[in-house]
């Protein structure tokens, strides 16, 4: 299986419901890492998993509707805990509609799997996997 990383970064700020999550129940900030991992097991024609540059581009956008805003205030993330696990989904089910819409170019269209995680410091993260 061959897979190109692209990275980014986002920035947040929210709350939590639940004593699990102790003095993060009040409002806070969160600046996470994000890496997307593109995965096909054969190169396409140019023997490339998927085009970075496009890839990059189209990571940015997606955060770009996240980034600097209060996930609180998120009309379809109401009554969920937006988790380090659950903005990981949002992510790579929002990137893998790009590449079903062929944003990446139709050659992304051969990568079968996708992995999203974000970084919430350099000793703890989260993942999401799925396939395409």
């Amino acid at each position: 299986m061959f897979s190109v990383t692209v990275r980014d970064h986002l920035m947040v700020a929210h709350s939590f419901r639940g004593e699990v999550f102790g003095p993060a129940q009040s409002l806070h900030g969160a600046t996470f890492i994000v890496d997307a991992s593109f995965r096909r097991p054969e190169l396409d024609d140019d023997g490339i998993v998927v085009d970075i540059g496009r890839a990059t581009q189209e990571l940015n956008s997606v955060l770009a509707d996240l980034n600097y805003r209060n996930l609180d205030e998120v009309p379809e993330f109401a009554g969920v805990n937006t988790s380090t696990e659950f903005l990981a989904k949002v992510i790579a089910d929002r990137i893998a509609d790009r590449v079903a819409q062929g944003a990446l170019g139709e050659q992304a269209r051969g990568v079968t799997e996708l992995k999203v995680t974000l970084h919430e410091s350099h000793i703890a993260w989260a993942s999401y996997e799925r396939a395409l």
